[in-house]
């Protein structure tokens, strides 16, 4: 048994939200996560009911969890202003800020009017910023001081207004006078550090690593996990810092880009709601565009198919595999392409490398082919000797059209399928849009080019 089957149920919760001393009892033994799971089974004007009852601090936790993302944003709009602001300003910057570019237009300034003025200017320069850039995902909630202060100034600094802060494990230090960013100093340092020393004496004196506001959260996330750093600062044209990215909000970024790709790889895009909370038209709207396009580019094939009409008429049986040979392509293809998106996106790779990229998978997919190849052609002469199937006198012949024809077609699939992201990225498009249906698509029109080329040339003069 889970854990969860032993909680009360969201509609029990509700009921209990009138009766502060039920509600505590019930709340008991709860973890934040699992009260925020509970919110997101209610209807919003219930879950701001219920938490407008929980005690402040929980709710604060609740509110923080990832398991109320796309929630939030409902359930401030049906709490009074109030009880709503107080909520808002013990958020962290960064999910502020995500809160408010959820909220429509004309709702914003019911809020803002109840915040304080240092909070609705965090909020003015993270809302500057797109949310996929490095300055719509930093927090503004970080520790800061003059270079010129001694440890032990350092230390109770932060014991004063560390809880208010995001993290206090990384310190910036910054010139008195221009306010530029000049060192990092780790927490861990100044507790082992002289109280009498100057901040900038200690640990490392090399030059901070720092981003600018308008680079992707991807690229921000690559360089966390490659210095292994809690945070990274991001600073203007003048290295003023103006927020620090941390490696749980990259984490989130992470997740939300890994989510896109997929979706977008499934030929789609990318949906901004939970696919539990997406409304049944901007379901259609984001499915039916890509799916019309594919639909479109497959009447490709069906053009290629009226082409080879009279030698499909000649030789009935080759129709037999043109499933086999279709799908075959379209399956090495999309191997292909979700090997070099991922390949991109890890920086394995780069958009310069694309005739290292072809050199290999060229000899890849012909390998891959003549395997396919094989099988299809003992296939083929097993069911015939066996007098599963009669494939006529030429059997050997459709044979080895069969695998050679593979051979081909795979090799054009993986090929295809490497170039399409770099010839995507090239024209400035994300390369995840080079998803497996469009992939398929591409190759089943040429898979039938090749297939029917290769029958004529081995079949002609006894089936065509």
């Amino acid at each position: 048994m889970t854990p969860l089957e032993n909680h009360p149920s969201p509609e029990l919760l509700y009921l209990l939200h009138g009766d502060p001393a039920e509600l505590q009892e019930a709340l008991q033994g709860l973890r934040a996560a699992d009260i925020a799971e509970a919110l997101r089974g209610l209807q919003p004007d219930a879950a701001s009911k219920l938490m407008a009852a929980l005690p402040f601090d929980l709710a604060v936790q609740v509110f923080d969890e990832p398991e109320l993302e796309g929630h939030r944003c409902s359930v401030i709009q049906h709490m009074d202003e109030e009880p709503a602001a107080a909520l808002i300003e013990a958020m962290s910057s960064d999910q502020q800020a995500d809160l408010f570019r959820e909220l429509p237009n004309h709702e914003r300034p019911r809020f803002l009017k109840r915040l304080e003025p240092s909070t609705r200017d965090a909020l003015t320069l993270l809302l500057k910023y797109p949310p996929e850039t490095a300055g719509g995902i930093m927090t503004t909630e970080f520790v800061s001081m003059p270079e010129t202060w001694t440890v032990q100034q350092a230390l109770d600094y932060i014991s004063k207004v560390g809880r208010a802060k995001e993290t206090v494990y990384t310190i910036y230090l910054v010139d008195p006078d221009q306010r530029t960013l000049v060192q990092v100093v780790s927490l861990r340092d100044l507790m082992l550090a002289d109280r009498s020393q100057r901040v900038n004496a200690v640990g490392n004196r090399r030059k901070p690593l720092a981003v600018p506001p308008t680079m992707d959260r991807e690229e921000v996330a690559r360089l966390i996990s490659k210095y292994n750093l809690l945070a990274i600062p991001v600073v203007d044209d003048g290295n003023h810092v103006l927020g620090i990215v941390t490696v749980d909000d990259v984490i989130d970024a992470i997740v939300r880009e890994s989510t896109e790709d997929v979706q977008k790889f499934g030929g789609m895009e990318a949906l901004d709601e939970p696919y539990s909370e997406i409304s049944f038209g901007k379901m259609i709207r984001k499915r039916a565009g890509w799916l019309c396009a594919l639909f479109l580019s497959e009447m490709l094939t069906a053009t290629a198919m009226q082409h080879f009409e009279g030698e499909i008429q000649r030789a009935v049986v080759l129709s037999m595999f043109i499933p086999l040979v279709m799908s075959s392509g379209g399956n090495s293809g999309s191997q292909a392409t979700s090997l070099i998106i991922r390949a991109l996106a890890l920086r394995e790779i780069r958009l310069g490398d694309w005739w290292r990229i072809a050199a290999r998978e060229l000899p890849t997919g012909l390998t891959l082919g003549s395997i396919l190849g094989v099988i299809g052609l003992v296939r083929i002469e097993l069911w015939q000797h066996l007098h599963l199937y009669d494939y006529g006198p030429h059997h050997i012949l459709v044979a080895f059209t069969v695998g050679a024809a593979l051979v081909g077609i795979v090799a054009f699939g993986s090929l295809a399928g490497s170039m399409l992201p770099f010839l995507l990225k090239r024209i400035g498009f994300d390369p995840a849009s080079a998803s497996a249906p469009f992939v398929a698509t591409l190759v089943d029109v040429t898979g039938l080019i090749i297939y029917f080329s290769v029958a004529f040339l081995i079949l002609r003069g006894t089936l065509l």
